[in-house]
């Protein structure tokens, strides 16, 4: 049967100071009324059924996500601790296959925003199926719409029975190395994946010593322990990159994994003169700014490109293009103004 393996961690940092530990980006209505997690779940509707869906996720963040999406309470998949995408993958297959020998897991991650359902459904069902035909871990490489350095990239090789196995991945180029690779016919690395839980398993062993060291603990059913175990790896880099049993199908809906601040000009209705304005905003001879405001009127006059949020008790104010090194300025900060 299939499953899905929902990702939904997440330190509350890149949209600062709307999001906060406790509600990371995928708790909020960033793209729409709804939270990017709602609309994660919401996008798997005739695909995968809400009891097949597991969402992996930590401790502090099950209740309030769960509140929002509603699913069975045995499908929540609290980490004992972050150790990146690899052991969560890891886990949440094993899971799925301990109650399902037969699975087949989409993973995907909690926020992203994908206003083309329909683009999104038939690529994954091709995903999905190419997982099922094939003993290879599958990728979605979304068609790029521009040579984008925040993301990775996957070429693809030779054809294999409605997918291409691939040839390489390459994670964060340079814009120059961007374009060149996407008229070669590079893809961007979504995190979209389709496989068979016995073949993820097959790879972590033979590839991720990273994982395979804890997966003892996995089989005898002790999470900790597995944890414990594993070292920090991402699934790209402990196992996609190494194996060579690994395919791709194209994926030409519209994807956007809303990175910082300065992606909401891409999800986001923009006026006239190219602002991305939300709440109580008013600009006067102001362009291409990002005004997000929670509570207080705003007032633009007479200023450019700037990101100005106003939530949380705390007021930012930022250059678009410092958007994508928020992190550092926040890790800069007295704690009695960063904490919210």
């Amino acid at each position: 049967m299939r499953w899905a393996v929902i990702l939904a961690g997440g330190s509350g940092t890149r949209f600062w100071p709307l999001s906060t530990p406790a509600r990371p980006k995928q708790l909020l209505p960033l793209a729409s009324a709804m939270s990017t997690a709602e609309a994660a779940v919401a996008r798997l509707a005739g695909l995968v059924p809400k009891d097949r869906i597991l969402l992996v996720t930590g401790r502090h963040l099950a209740e309030p996500l769960n509140a929002k999406l509603g699913l069975p309470v045995a499908n929540l998949l609290i980490e004992p601790s972050a150790k990146s995408t690899g052991p969560a993958l890891a886990w949440a297959t094993h899971e799925a296959g301990r109650r399902d020998p037969d699975a087949i897991v989409l993973s995907l991650h909690a926020d992203w925003h994908i206003p083309d359902i329909a683009g999104f459904v038939r690529v994954a069902e091709e995903a999905l199926a190419a997982a099922e035909r094939l003993p290879l871990l599958v990728t979605v490489g979304v068609v790029p719409t521009r040579p984008e350095s925040g993301y990775g990239y996957v070429v693809p090789g030779a054809a294999e029975d409605g997918a291409w196995r691939v040839r390489r991945f390459k994670e964060k180029p340079t814009s120059a190395a961007a374009a060149a690779m996407i008229a070669e016919g590079a893809l961007w690395n979504s995190g979209l994946f389709a496989w068979r839980a016995a073949t993820l398993r097959a790879e972590v062993e033979a590839h991720s010593p990273e994982m395979a060291v804890g997966l003892p603990g996995l089989d005898r059913g002790d999470v900790e322990a597995f944890f414990d175990g594993c070292r920090p790896v991402s699934i790209d880099v402990g196992v996609l990159e190494r194996s060579s049993q690994v395919a791709v199908v194209r994926g030409d809906f519209r994807w956007d994994d809303i990175g910082d601040w300065d992606a909401l000009a891409r999800i986001r209705p923009v006026d006239s003169m190219g602002n991305v304005l939300v709440g109580r905003v008013a600009p006067v001879d102001s362009n291409d700014c990002i005004v997000w405001s929670e509570r207080l009127p705003i007032v633009l006059a007479g200023v450019a490109n700037l990101v100005v949020v106003e939530a949380n008790g705390r007021i930012l104010v930022m250059n678009r293009a410092g958007a994508a090194a928020l992190k550092p300025v926040l890790d800069s900060l007295p704690p009695d103004i960063r904490e919210i």
